[in-house]
């Protein structure tokens, strides 16, 4: 079954990974909500690029750590196309320091952001899928919610938890025409990995290309990045019929990290 014509809503997706997958979903002629704080007409241009004739895009600056914003959020993408059939829920943000200075503003923004505001949209979103018998809903989580590093208490709760709650609700869709399935990262060449990426370059008086190496040398054994593109052939192929029996997966795409 082609997903041509389907509606789908990519939270986070001004850029990066969600960026990279709504383009990918574009290409197969979906129709777009796009939402997130970067460059909103750039993204739409950029997705527009991808698509085919008669491919709608469209875009909400919903704070996704503010559940009235999330449910004007979703409620505009019903009122513009009159339906939501994949959720791709990748909103996220990062703060990095050990548990007894983390700031705890930084932990409640991350777990609102990171994790609530995924239960925010799949909550609204799920009772139309279940009613149309079909739906598809990506939780973009991370190799942080199979394993743990130091220093990420906050993001690496919050990606846990999101591999759980996808299980959870994978069980609770499981009989229906709806599946629930989780995508989980390692290193991509984002621009908030760049800024890692320059960072340990400035400090450590490495060129780009060896901090580059000397990141991923820490966790990926593949010593690459995975692309937006690739998570976004992924999230495709997630959408199919192909995968329609994949339910509460949490799929690592992490170059070898979590299989050390």
């Amino acid at each position: 079954m082609s997903i041509s014509g389907k509606v789908a809503l990519v939270t986070g997706s001004t850029s990066g990974i969600g960026l990279g997958i709504a383009q990918s979903l574009a290409r197969q002629g979906v129709h777009l909500m796009l939402n997130g704080f970067g460059d909103a007409q750039a993204a739409q241009a950029a997705v527009r690029a991808v698509a085919p004739a008669g491919v709608r895009v469209d875009y909400h600056g919903a704070d996704m750590s503010k559940p009235n914003e999330i449910e004007d959020l979703v409620r505009s993408t019903l009122a513009t196309f009159g339906t939501l059939d994949i959720l791709v829920n990748n909103a996220g943000i990062q703060h990095v320091a050990p548990i007894e200075e983390f700031p705890v503003d930084r932990w409640d923004a991350i777990i609102a952001i990171n994790l609530t505001s995924a239960f925010h949209t799949t909550r609204l979103a799920l009772p139309g899928m279940k009613a149309r018998q079909w739906g598809r809903v990506l939780n973009i989580a991370s190799a942080h919610g199979l394993v743990a590093s130091a220093n990420k208490s906050a993001y690496v709760a919050a990606k846990h938890g999101l591999v759980g709650m996808t299980k959870s609700v994978a069980l609770e869709t499981a009989t229906t025409g709806v599946t629930v399935n989780a995508i989980c990262p390692g290193w991509v060449l984002t621009p908030l990995v760049q800024k890692q990426v320059d960072a340990r370059a400035a400090a450590e008086g490495l060129s780009v290309d060896d901090a580059k190496k000397a990141l991923l040398g820490e966790k990926q054994p593949s010593l690459q990045f995975t692309t937006p593109e690739q998570l976004g052939e992924l999230a495709v192929f997630l959408c199919s019929e192909a995968a329609a029996n994949i339910r509460g997966a949490a799929i690592n795409v992490d170059g070898g990290w979590v299989a050390q």
